[in-house]
């Protein structure tokens, strides 16, 4: 793989280019409802951004759910980049970051298609399949120790 980066994005500057993947991944390419995308959550949260030779091509958000639960959303990854394991990247720094914030238990509303990938990354299922933004989806959680 070339050169990947992945930070916390530093507002407002950055926002702007997860804003601009999660447009491409999820209304362009899924044709999710722009109000569902951007809920109005993006200032409560932490917001992560992958870089592959200085350009950005991914992204997912960390929200807070109380002092021990962290919820992960939007984790998105421009196609051109897919197949890189950058996806699994950016999960692994989003644990770290969690860990090192006393979190202990990590929820995610995973799409159905890419629920084998968070079984690899320690996520169990909770409860059954349903629909959100049009897309199956399964919650997920894992503990962290």
């Amino acid at each position: 793989m070339s050169s990947l980066f992945i930070k916390v994005v530093e507002y407002p500057a950055e926002l702007s280019q997860a804003h601009q993947i999660r447009y491409q991944v999820f209304q362009i390419e899924q044709g999710v409802d722009p109000s569902l995308e951007f809920d109005g959550k993006e200032e409560e949260s932490q917001h992560l951004l992958a870089y592959l030779d200085s350009k950005p091509v991914g992204t997912a958000r960390m929200r807070f759910l109380d002092g021990h639960t962290a919820k992960v959303e939007r984790v998105a990854v421009l196609p051109e980049a897919r197949g890189l394991g950058i996806g699994k990247k950016i999960m692994e720094k989003t644990l770290e970051i969690l860990v090192a914030q006393h979190i202990t238990e990590v929820q995610i509303h995973a799409q159905e298609l890419v629920r084998d990938f968070y079984l690899k990354m320690g996520f169990e299922p909770e409860g059954a399949v349903f629909e959100e933004a049009g897309i199956l989806h399964v919650k997920m959680r894992k503990l962290l120790r």
